[in-house]
């Protein structure tokens, strides 16, 4: 089946989401901060919330647009929340059965299908217990049968994951990664969680402030992030300026906060990037080595910069600093207690020229 294509301009509060989104068959993950407008999206998409400007377009039938606005119940569209919103007084057969049966199948074939739905998603011994009588990501399994035995053309997953503790999440994640590779529709998935959105998408939408700001497969926004927020949860350092040519290639970085930050000298220059043009830095934090006195080292590039925070993931530490230029360098925690690492403490920030990466912004 062909894809999604929609293009919404949705105000809620003060708040206004203005996206065109192309979704492929498979699944693809909304990503942004809270706040951003990803929920907003997926209930427009659902018919749920009214918009000012709507043209969606799935399969090749038309949602809205050119003087349609089909009702919810005639979108083909499955929907699962963060709650799973299971009627606590069904089964979780009558439960996953309810969808079809709301659809005009009649008593038998909806439970034979809730039946089929419910073994795909690893619940078909438990099919007569009610929600209470099972656990949250089992609940929420269900839920995702439920949204599945209708057969919808569209999937919308609501930050399905979140409510689940660490242990229940990864089991769970592993159980939706399954079950959605054997969807034929299009999965739009919502979350802020770069693990969820690598492990289960085909492709990335980042939405920051209403806007889309990048879409990609999962490899190449991570080659080129193209903005600090998406930079920052595929775990890189992003910088912008100028690219210059002046006794070897580097970018003259925009100033922040009034602060002048200098250059970024380059190994070599961009292979689609001519002098003049504005560019994005990307610095992988590993690269960044830190020092308690100035080093004798032969990087070109070099800060004396402030602890702005450390956070311990493991054996290692992500240490976020602050000054001319502002990096995230990732340390074992043997050089933070050896280098004394604390909020406040002055280090020096080295990163060679050849662990930059530099692409047209």
């Amino acid at each position: 089946m062909s894809g999604l294509q929609a293009d919404l301009r949705v105000r809620r509060g003060e708040h206004v989401v203005e996206a065109r989104l192309d979704a492929p068959a498979g699944v693809s993950a909304l990503l942004g901060p809270n706040g951003s407008g990803k929920t907003t999206l997926l209930l427009a998409l659902a018919g749920l919330l009214h918009a000012e400007r709507a043209r969606v377009e799935v399969a090749g039938r038309t949602w809205a647009g050119d003087g349609v606005d089909l009702a919810p119940a005639r979108r083909s569209v499955g929907l699962v929340l963060a709650d799973p919103v299971l009627f606590g007084h069904l089964s979780l057969l009558d439960n996953v059965a309810f969808g079809p049966r709301s659809r005009g199948m009649p008593r038998r074939a909806a439970r034979d299908r809730a039946r089929e739905e419910l073994e795909r998603v690893g619940l078909g011994e438990l099919l007569r217990r009610r929600p209470a009588q099972v656990s949250s990501g089992q609940a929420q399994r269900a839920a995702l049968a439920r949204a599945l035995a209708t057969d919808p053309d569209v999937l919308l997953l609501d930050e399905p994951l979140s409510a689940l503790d660490p242990q229940t999440r990864s089991r769970t994640r592993a159980d939706l990664a399954t079950r959605l590779r054997d969807y034929p529709g299009v999965t739009l998935l919502t979350t802020h969680d770069p693990l969820d959105a690598l492990t289960l998408a085909d492709r990335l939408l980042f939405l920051e402030d209403g806007h889309l700001t990048q879409t990609g497969t999962p490899g190449e926004v991570v080659a080129r992030p193209r903005t600090p927020y998406v930079a920052s949860l595929v775990g890189l350092n992003l910088l912008a300026g100028t690219l210059v040519d002046r006794e070897g290639w580097a970018v003259e970085l925009r100033p922040a906060g009034g602060r002048s930050a200098g250059r970024l000298v380059l190994a070599e220059a961009p292979e689609d990037a001519a002098a003049g043009e504005q560019v994005w830095a990307s610095v992988n934090p590993a690269a960044v080595a830190l020092f308690s006195r100035r080093p004798q080292a032969s990087a070109r590039n070099l800060w004396l910069l402030r602890v702005e925070s450390v956070t311990v993931t493991g054996q290692r530490a992500r240490v976020h600093l602050t000054g001319d230029v502002d990096l995230v360098a990732e340390v074992t925690l043997g050089a933070v207690a050896a280098l004394d690492v604390q909020r406040g403490r002055e280090l020096w920030a080295a990163v060679k020229a050849t662990e930059i990466h530099a692409y047209p912004a």
